[in-house]
């Protein structure tokens, strides 16, 4: 039993480290979806229209960022939009890669990311914007970034894949103490002192010997009364001692 102990506790520990990795899993995604991501950090630009944004060097997120009155458990459809980063005088145009993202809903406010820009170098860019956007309320380009707690999330699901395998090879763990312990208590394992005596065999000759000589003494009985000669007597005995 006692050697079963820590195949139990081992599989106990991964169960709630299982159950802790998908907790904190949701809670994270949750956090990093409507808390801490900063999609409008550096500022947003109306559609269509034009503005000027100072925008960090690295990437930048592009969102579409409008109003809603509804549902939109489909996502956001995303219209055919545009823009056109300039940088100020002396700086790379900046590289724009079409991304889009899951749709996110507060209330009645919904943004979907559309495009990363990769910013060389830090300053004021002027933005410029088009769009079919009929039908969207208020609609605008929102500059930002992502979380930057985004590795929380796969961190969890590293912690997840982890305490599985442990889960599993505790269950392997606990199954071979559980068959050496099945092993252990079985009586057809247990091997006996002595062997015993065949006595039986022993009373079965004993109990043999005893009829012939009862039958030697009849035999000799009949001879001496003359009922057998000395030659019948010699026969009869000879097949007697034989075990006829």
């Amino acid at each position: 039993m006692r050697s079963r102990g820590p195949a139990w506790f081992s599989l106990a520990t991964a169960i709630v480290v299982m159950v802790a990795s998908v907790v904190g899993f949701i809670v994270a995604l949750v956090l990093n979806m409507f808390f801490l991501d900063k999609y409008n950090a550096y500022g947003e630009v109306p559609i269509p229209g034009s503005g000027s944004l100072y925008l960090p060097a690295g990437e930048v997120t592009v969102s579409l960022h409008t109003t809603v009155i509804g549902s939109t458990n489909g996502g956001l459809p995303v219209p055919d939009l545009g823009v056109t980063i300039s940088p100020p005088e002396g700086v790379a145009q900046p590289v724009v890669t079409e991304s889009v993202g899951s749709t996110t809903t507060i209330n009645n406010d919904a943004h979907v990311r559309v495009w990363v820009a990769q910013i060389p170098a830090s300053g004021t860019y002027n933005v410029m914007t088009d769009g079919k956007v009929n039908g969207y309320i208020d609609p605008r380009l929102a500059f930002g970034h992502k979380s930057s707690y985004g590795y929380l999330v796969w961190l969890f699901v590293a912690m997840f894949v982890a305490a599985l395998v442990g889960s599993i090879l505790s269950g392997i763990w606990l199954a071979r103490t559980r068959r050496k312990a099945v092993v252990a208590a079985s009586p057809y394992f247990h091997v006996p002192s002595a062997p015993v005596s065949p006595t039986v065999p022993a009373a079965r000759e004993l109990s043999d010997e005893g009829v012939r000589l009862e039958r030697l003494k009849t035999l000799a009985a009949l001879r001496d009364s003359g009922a057998l000669t000395p030659e019948e007597f010699e026969t009869e005995k000879r097949r007697i001692i034989d075990g006829y």
